[in-house]
């Protein structure tokens, strides 16, 4: 048996008005799910335990098995073991987003008017790190470039316990009240609005400008954490694995659980990433020999934080009529026995533009067997009606495992 977690980043929603008072799952053509979902366990589970904030990070480590409570240390570590960052046990890592502040009023009345400054591309991003690195660097704090808007700051021998707002969080806000709080509060803010200063005239934010783009013009600080630890998938579970991402938070994850990275052409972490190479590259590596396959697509997730329902909907239409035929068609040519795991981390409604803490909808499917408990279609609708309910989020593989 082969086993396969597609996981759609910040899939389940709200009700649009927009879409006829339906979530984009529901107003989504899913056809290849609407035909396995009678065949399917639905339900629903909480990946995000109490006193937890519903990232990506925290809901992600807890749908490939790891307790979040035992062993998450902060966002930013995980992406700094991917970025290949050698951390000492006295280090204290930082998110550090390129955003796009207003313009005009004093740094602490500007509002956030886009966390990820366009989708900045990472060949931009890093002359603008680089740049940044001159003037930022020293006094114990390292910047670390990583892809399009995600980079790295590494305090060392730093403090934690601050209040560090998520960018994605105040989108259209004002940030006069979310900014950084604790110890080290004025450093990182000093950070910030010298940032600003050197950024917004920057030559790469000038031609974007210039292009109609969002200029990266500040950086944001959060996400603090230290040294992560993580068990080792294959020892907790007998299964070798892979992971397949365009984002290093997910990454990150698999590195320290002693997964393969599976590397995919054209992956972008949107809605133009490169869906059929990312199952394709699942299905090969199952069928030469990994056991077990984790298919993260952050392409919800994003139009979810921008209130692109109308994208939100097209990226379940692509994981649907790409992914997930791909898989039921490769591995029943193939006349290989599979079960698959189908959820989000956590939603991501665009009413919002941020993740909650509601529990996610899930789908269990294998090709051997029916798994039938009464629903009609894999929607959150659904997967309250048949009453099944996952309460530890990190039990949820388990229940795939155990698929024979």
């Amino acid at each position: 048996m082969k086993y396969l977690v597609v996981l759609g980043d910040g899939m389940c929603d709200w009700k649009i008005a927009e879409l006829g008072n339906k979530t984009c799952l529901e107003y989504a053509a899913t056809k290849n799910l609407d035909k396995i979902a009678p065949l399917s366990e639905v339900g629903l589970c909480k990946t995000v335990p109490d006193g937890l904030k519903p990232g990506s990070d925290v809901a992600n480590m807890s749908v490939l098995g790891f307790n979040p409570k035992s062993y998450y240390t902060g966002r930013s570590p995980l992406e700094a073991v991917s970025m290949g960052i050698n951390l000492s046990d006295t280090d204290v890592t930082l998110r550090c987003n390129l955003v796009t502040l207003s313009e005009g009023e004093s740094y602490e009345e500007k509002t956030m008017v886009d966390y990820s400054a366009g989708e900045i591309s990472t060949k931009e991003a890093a002359e603008l790190i680089n740049y940044l690195k001159n003037y930022l660097d020293g006094n114990g704090f390292t910047l670390y470039s990583g892809v399009s808007y995600r980079h790295c700051l590494v305090a060392e021998n730093g403090a934690t316990g601050h209040d560090l707002t998520p960018p994605h969080d105040i989108s259209d806000k004002k940030i006069t009240e979310h900014l950084p709080k604790g110890v080290n509060a004025n450093l990182y803010l000093d950070m910030m609005k010298k940032s600003y200063d050197l950024l917004k005239d920057h030559p790469v934010n000038l031609k974007r400008i210039a292009l109609g783009k969002n200029p990266a013009n500040s950086i944001w600080l959060w996400g603090e954490g230290t040294k992560p630890g993580l068990g080792n998938f294959t020892q907790k579970t007998g299964l070798k694995g892979g992971i397949i991402s365009a984002v290093d938070l997910v990454k990150g994850i698999g590195i320290l659980a002693g997964m393969e990275i599976i590397d995919v052409d054209n992956i972008t972490g949107n809605y133009d990433t490169n869906f059929l190479g990312k199952a394709n590259a699942a299905i090969d590596k199952l069928l030469g020999g990994l056991d077990f396959v984790y298919i993260h697509m952050e392409a919800p997730d994003e139009c979810g934080h921008h209130g692109d329902y109308k994208n939100k909907v097209y990226s379940i239409e692509q994981i649907d009529g790409v992914v997930i035929q791909s898989i039921i068609n490769r591995f029943n040519e193939a006349g290989e026995d599979f079960a698959m795991l189908v959820c989000p981390d956590h939603p991501t409604p665009c009413a919002c533009k941020t993740h909650v803490a509601e529990p996610v909808p899930y789908l269990l499917y294998t090709n051997v067997k029916s798994l039938s408990n009464g629903a009609v279609r894999y929607t959150e609708d659904e997967a309250v009606k048949t009453g099944a309910y996952v309460d530890d989020g990190y039990k949820l593989v388990d229940k795939l495992i155990a698929i024979k």
